[in-house]
């Protein structure tokens, strides 16, 4: 998933991953130019899932 792909509709993905994972926060997803990375680590951290498994869960919304 390239950073076009996740900023073209990130605000419906982001809603989606907060109805599937409760404990995320609007920090937990916030989505800042160049820092897709950054945000990358918090969700693995905070969902105990790899960099993949998120990039799958992202693409399965």
């Amino acid at each position: 998933m390239n950073t076009t792909e996740l900023k073209g509709n990130w605000d419906e993905q982001k809603g989606k991953l907060k109805q599937k994972f409760a404990a995320l926060t609007d920090n937990d997803l916030l989505f800042a130019e160049g820092k897709k990375d950054e945000m990358f680590v918090r969700l693995q951290i905070k969902l105990g899932k790899s960099k993949d498994e998120l990039h799958k869960i992202i693409s399965d919304l």
